[in-house]
């Protein structure tokens, strides 16, 4: 098993710290794994992505062409990686920044509200832990706990008082997920 995963933003909307998240439960799940941050030279505003690779075997190439899942946290991103998805691949897509809808037949698609569902747990800084449980939702590459065994584990002492806020994101994201009909896939 080797899934390939984009996911892409704005700088600030974190991207690629979801993507590290990933990447380290899955290392801490025994799988092998590459996680390649790219980014602009702006601090905030810019273009972020990261690719994560999750295997069970040993990964040849940290390089994806068409991904399994892409996880679209803007309209730009959206526009970008929906061409390159693998058919029959999930991508979800920030519907509170899109303004279009996914055109793909051959994929499982998700628009979600994100940065409102955020907003109304309490802080819109979460968007990229709805979307990340969205994600989870539809292609249960890793489970929900271990996602949040991660995160205790991963984030400084100083925001361990945040992860009851982004448990509630991640299952947002999850549930609304798999609310969303997933139509047969051609």
């Amino acid at each position: 098993m080797q899934t390939e995963i984009i996911i892409s933003g704005f700088g600030g909307q974190g991207a690629l710290f979801a993507g590290q998240l990933m990447a380290y439960a899955a290392m801490d799940s025994g799988f092998h794994v590459t996680w390649i941050p790219s980014y602009g030279p702006e601090m905030r505003g810019g273009t972020a992505n990261c690719t994560v690779i999750i295997a069970d075997e040993e990964i040849g190439a940290p390089t994806v062409r068409n991904p399994r899942a892409v996880l679209a946290l803007n309209l730009p991103s959206l526009d970008k990686y929906e061409p390159l998805v693998f058919p029959g691949g999930v991508l979800v897509a920030n519907a509170s920044l899109v303004n279009r809808p996914i055109n793909r037949t051959d994929i499982v698609s998700v628009l979600i509200p994100a940065n409102d569902i955020a907003e109304e747990i309490g802080d819109k800084r979460l968007l990229n832990m709805v979307m990340l449980g969205a994600l989870l939702g539809k292609l249960p590459v890793l489970p929900l706990e271990v996602i949040e065994k991660t995160l205790k584990a991963h984030i400084p002492e100083r925001h361990q008082r945040l992860l009851p806020a982004n448990y509630a994101a991640l299952k947002r994201g999850m549930e609304f997920a798999q609310q969303v009909p997933t139509a047969a896939v051609p």
